[in-house]
């Protein structure tokens, strides 16, 4: 669905050039989750807005269903840090304000818009005003917003990285649902580890600026997923942890990318067999 070749990205101004991508290449499937991991100025809201069409890349090419992404484009949707809602505009309102936009049919979307704002728990909250719901449910009114069209590809850049813990698990299961319903190719800009290994498939792992293809993880995790206890919950606390060291790792500066399951660090034998006497100990 989304193929990235080669892309690069400098920034020009007047106190230079700065890299901020080099060299990406990433496939991503038809339906498929993809979380986008690395350190603040890495490039990954740069390399979001590339996917987007709303920045040339300055080398490479990018593309989406087999054509080349020039501009932005109605089949795919981005989501922000902030809902982005308009304070004089109803809940429902808000979430067909792209219907308005590409000047679609009302009537049909209308009934999609409904079915997903009772999907996302906002049933009964049509009439209400963005000043009336907590920041929670205006972020879900904005999820609902991007998919109103259904889209091919939808873009989401840290859309819970504003709001308190709790909220930021409960709305990850409820991406995690409307996902596994609508099976959208979703791309998810995070610095969370943790809603990383909650919710991608894959977890692409860039290196410091210049952001370059550090690792790409495979979460072989049954869905839901949930960082309470469950099931699987040493295996989510084990990708978190690998994930956790592969970013403290200092970058070779030849390393290739990788790309492999979540067991990414082993200590050495003996290191091991001491971190097993200690915890006996304890």
């Amino acid at each position: 669905m989304i193929r990235l070749s080669g892309v690069s990205r400098t920034f020009s101004g007047r106190s230079g050039t700065v890299e901020a991508l080099r060299g990406i290449d990433l496939d991503v499937a038809d339906g498929e989750f993809v979380a986008i991991l690395g350190r603040s100025g890495c490039g990954k809201s740069t390399l979001l807005r590339i996917i987007a069409g709303l920045l040339p890349a300055t080398d490479g090419l990018v593309s989406v269903a087999g054509e080349p992404v020039t501009r932005a484009r109605q089949d795919i949707a981005m989501l922000f840090q902030r809902p982005a809602l308009l304070p004089w505009r109803s809940v429902l309102d808000n979430v067909l304000l792209p219907v308005e936009l590409f000047g679609w049919r009302r009537a049909k979307h209308r009934a999609r818009a409904l079915e997903l704002l009772e999907m996302a728990g906002l049933g009964g909250f049509e009439k209400r005003l963005p000043h009336e719901l907590s920041g929670g449910m205006q972020q879900r009114v904005s999820l609902c917003r991007s998919l109103v069209g259904n889209p091919r590809v939808l873009l989401m850049d840290e859309p819970f990285s504003a709001l308190d813990a709790l909220t930021r698990q409960e709305l990850s299961v409820e991406l995690q649902r409307v996902h596994m319903e609508n099976r959208s190719t979703i791309v998810f800009v995070t610095h969370s580890i943790d809603e990383a290994v909650l919710l991608a498939d894959r977890v692409v792992v860039l290196s410091p600026r210049p952001g370059r293809l550090r690792k790409v993880v495979d979460i072989d995790i049954p869905r839901p997923r949930t960082l309470g206890r469950n099931d699987h919950l040493e295996e989510v606390a084990r990708c978190s942890a690998d994930l956790h060291e592969l970013l403290m790792e200092r970058e070779r500066p030849d390393a290739a990318p990788e790309s492999g399951r979540a067991s990414l660090v082993e200590p050495p034998r003996a290191q091991a067999e001491d971190l097993a006497t200690a915890g006996k100990g304890q």
